[in-house]
C-alpha cells in the first residue's frame, strides 16, 4: 500500500499520551502490534480512524496518532459503520473489549459481519469485565468465580469465531497479545483485507482475570499457520475455532476474497468518491429549512 507521502514507523503513530492501563495488561501488545501494521503498510495518521466503545481497552484511540472517536458502550461498530460509508477511503478500525464487543455490542457484531462492511475490528478478550472491576463477561469460562459469580459462572461462553464466519465475516482471527509479531501480521492482514475483519485477540487481565493469565495462553496457544490450516476451508475454519483444552488455536482461521462488501454493492458509492468529499445535494434554501425544522 503506497500512500505518496514518507514511510513511517511504529514510533510516528504514537500519541504522546502514555496508557493508562495495568503494568502487564495485555493491550499493551495490542496497541504496539496495531501501530506497527499501520507502519508496515506504509498508512498515514490521517488515513486511520479507530473507534471504540466502553471499558479498558476502549481508551485506545487516545493512544495512537491517529483519528478517533470513543464512543457509546457496545456501538463502536455502528459508529464506525456510517464513518466508513461516508469516507470510504479511511482504513476504519475498532477496538474494544469482548464485553463491550460480544455482550453490549453483540446485536451490532452479527449485523456488521453479516452486511461485511469494510471494518477491521480488533477485540481485546479478557475474558472478564475489568473496567468495573471483575465480573463474568460473554466469553468467561463455565464455573470461572469472579465478584458477579462467587459460587461460579453458570452461564455457557460464546464462540465469537464461529459466530464471525458463519454470520458472514470474510476474514476471521484469533491472536495473542503477548506475541507481538504475529498478532502484527494478522492484524495487517485484517486491513488489507477487504471486507469484514475480525481479530480476536487473547489479552489477558493480570489484576482481574488469574485464571486466563500470560503463563495460561503460553502453555497451550498453537498456530494454524504452523498446522497446514487452509483459511479459504469455511467448514474447517469451524471446526478448528470449536476446539479448546490443553491446544488453543490462534492464527487466521478463514478468509473469504471473492465476497463484496456492502460499500461495493451500494450504487450511491459506486461514483463520485467518498460522500464526505462531495458537495451537498441540497440548495442552500432547503438546507435553512432543514435547520429551522430541527431547531
Amino acid at each position: 500500500m503506497t500512500t505518496g507521502s514518507a514511510q513511517l514507523t511504529a514510533a510516528n503513530f504514537r500519541s504522546g499520551i502514555n496508557p493508562d492501563w495495568c503494568p502487564g495488561c495485555g493491550d499493551f501488545g495490542v496497541l504496539n502490534s496495531l501501530q506497527r501494521a499501520c507502519a508496515e503498510l506504509g498508512l498515514q495518521p490521517h488515513q486511520i480512524l479507530t473507534v471504540s466503545g466502553i471499558g479498558c481497552s476502549s481508551n485506545l484511540p487516545g493512544y495512537i496518532n491517529a483519528y478517533g472517536a470513543h464512543t457509546l458502550h457496545g456501538r463502536s461498530l455502528a459508529v464506525a459503520t456510517g464513518a466508513k460509508l461516508a469516507n470510504h477511503d479511511l482504513t476504519d478500525v475498532a477496538t474494544r473489549g469482548d464485553g463491550d464487543g460480544y455482550g453490549i455490542g453483540g446485536n451490532h457484531f452479527t449485523h456488521t459481519a453479516r452486511r461485511n462492511i469494510d471494518i477491521t475490528y480488533i477485540v481485546m478478550n479478557n475474558q472478564i469485565y475489568g473496567l468495573t472491576t471483575g465480573q463474568i463477561s460473554p466469553t468467561s469460562r463455565l464455573g470461572m468465580k469472579t465478584k458477579s459469580t462467587p459460587f461460579g459462572n453458570v452461564e455457557t461462553p460464546l464462540n465469537p469465531l464461529t459466530q464471525a464466519i458463519m454470520n458472514g465475516a470474510t476474514y476471521v482471527a484469533r491472536a495473542y497479545s503477548g506475541d507481538i509479531r504475529h498478532t502484527t501480521a494478522l492484524i495487517r492482514g485484517a486491513i488489507e483485507h477487504k471486507g469484514f475483519a475480525l481479530v480476536d485477540v487473547f489479552s489477558p487481565c493480570v489484576t482481574f482475570n488469574l485464571d486466563n493469565s500470560h503463563d495460561f495462553f503460553k502453555q497451550r496457544v498453537s498456530k494454524l499457520e504452523e498446522q497446514g490450516h487452509d483459511p479459504r476451508d469455511w467448514k474447517a475454519a469451524c471446526e478448528r475455532a470449536m476446539e479448546w483444552g490443553d491446544t488453543i488455536n490462534i492464527g487466521l482461521f478463514f478468509q473469504g476474497d471473492d465476497i463484496e462488501t456492502l460499500g461495493q454493492r451500494e450504487p450511491v458509492l459506486e461514483k463520485g468518491g467518498p460522500i464526505a468529499h462531495r458537495d451537498l445535494a441540497v440548495t442552500d434554501e432547503q438546507r435553512e429549512k432543514i435547520v429551522r425544522r430541527m431547531m
